[in-house]
């Protein structure tokens, strides 16, 4: 056969090559979840960090004549994936929360330990004392913790200043973060995460500065993609969250919603209602927000490590949704208080042992659909033509192997754009 392309990346010997393939326009929904596309002894070939060919290994040695400096991975069997997406993350925050740990362990409920002053407040305060250099040093340590384990793309929200200036600088230190380290990054404006303790006895007051002081500053400066809100008892209401997106919608935000995480309050419902890209947490949804998620293009992002963290009893029925016909994603919600968790291996571990899901869901949750959660699936999620040659070769021989191995890091190597950015 004639060598018919030129390529800077080419791996190959891959024993199972997972592409998760398919059509990328649509998230995978009911049976396509379990359609991961895998190839024995696969191979990648990539020009200029885009893939340019996938096959076997045969078949790229035919066909790719490589440029002098290029990589070649011998991937010797192993199980290879695309780059892990993280789509719900509050990978920038300052200070911790480890002495909530015993808190929960006695059974104390997180709105109580907000109420208290603690919880998401706790760490507001720490963060409106850190300087942006600050949230961008410690947030880079997090975030090679993140790529060591396998995610190459993460969305990563503010939350944590509750004014303006301290949402500005959150943002502005995803900004940094997104020039200067390997992960991508998908910045989202969380201004409504919780009520600041000088507003806790106005909630109202602080949402119309989130309206009219906050989205009209942050949206011209290009810092954020998505609007995101805490819809949850004791935090803002579903008319409160309404507010909110609908005039975010109208200053050009994509919208995302934490949704119906403590109570059943209708979050799901909302965001299939406003045409939100994700709905996030979701463990006390009805059967209602299953069936208007099922029959909207809203993401269901399922956070499982949020209730192992927290000990809670309940997780969200992914099997009903999956059944119904949701699209459904799975996400670390790293944060400091209720998910202290960053590696999308140990989600993928308690997401088959407790939302019930099998591996080849699992991939397609933690790929193609989490990239659709933040709007990325054009360019990763899967192991495409076309798309950003990220892929992470895992030191195993079959793809059931890393759920199976809950609690170990498996990684090999990471390949960020052609480039290998772990196991060099």
């Amino acid at each position: 056969m004639k060598k018919d392309m030129r390529a800077d990346f080419l791996l190959i010997n891959a024993g199972q090559l997972v592409t998760v393939a398919g059509n990328s326009d649509h998230p995978k929904r009911g049976d396509e979840l379990s359609e991961i596309a895998v190839i024995t002894d696969g191979a990648v070939a990539a020009r200029d960090g885009v893939i340019a060919a996938v096959g076997t290994t045969s078949e790229l040695q035919d066909r790719v004549e490589l440029e002098e400096d290029a990589v070649v991975i011998d991937a010797q069997g192993k199980v290879v994936l695309p780059g892990l997406v993280d789509p719900h993350t509050h990978v920038v925050f300052a200070g911790s929360r480890e002495h909530e740990l015993e808190m929960k362990i006695q059974g104390m409920p997180y709105l109580e330990i907000l109420a208290r002053g603690g919880g998401i407040l706790d760490t507001v305060r720490s963060t409106r004392e850190a300087s942006c250099e600050d949230l961008v040093r410690t947030a880079a340590k997090y975030l090679d913790e993140m790529l060591a384990q396998g995610t190459t793309t993460a969305e990563a929200k503010s939350g944590y200043g509750l004014t303006l200036k301290d949402e500005l600088k959150m943002l502005e230190a995803i900004r940094v973060l997104q020039e200067t380290q390997p992960v991508d990054l998908v910045p989202t404006f969380l201004g409504a995460h919780a009520i600041p303790e000088e507003y806790k006895d106005d909630p109202d007051g602080f949402v119309d500065l989130v309206i009219q002081e906050m989205l009209p500053a942050i949206s011209p400066l290009g810092l954020a993609r998505f609007c995101d809100v805490f819809c949850e008892e004791g935090v803002f209401s579903v008319e409160q969250t309404r507010r909110i997106l609908l005039e975010a919608k109208r200053l050009g935000f994509e919208l995302k919603i934490h949704a119906d995480e403590m109570v059943t309050l209708g979050g799901a419902e909302l965001a299939a209602e406003l045409g939100a890209t994700s709905a996030d947490h979701l463990m006390m949804i009805s059967d209602q927000g299953i069936e208007m998620l099922a029959a909207s293009e809203t993401i269901a992002v399922l956070l499982p490590a949020t209730t192992f963290c927290v000990m809670g009893e309940r997780y969200a029925p992914a099997r009903k949704m999956i059944e119904k016909g949701a699209a459904v994603a799975l996400s670390s919600d790293f944060n400091p208080g209720s998910s202290p968790v960053n590696s999308l291996q140990i989600v993928m571990g308690i997401a088959c042992r407790q939302l019930k899901m099998t591996p080849a869901e699992v991939i397609s949750a933690v790929t193609i659909n989490a990239a659709h959660a933040i709007g990325c699936a054009s360019s990763v999620g899967s192991i495409e033509e076309g798309k950003r040659a990220d892929l992470v070769i895992f030191d195993a021989q079959d793809y059931r192997y890393l759920m199976y191995r809950f609690g170990t890091n498996l990684v090999d190597k990471v390949v960020k754009s052609g480039r290998i950015v772990v196991g060099g």
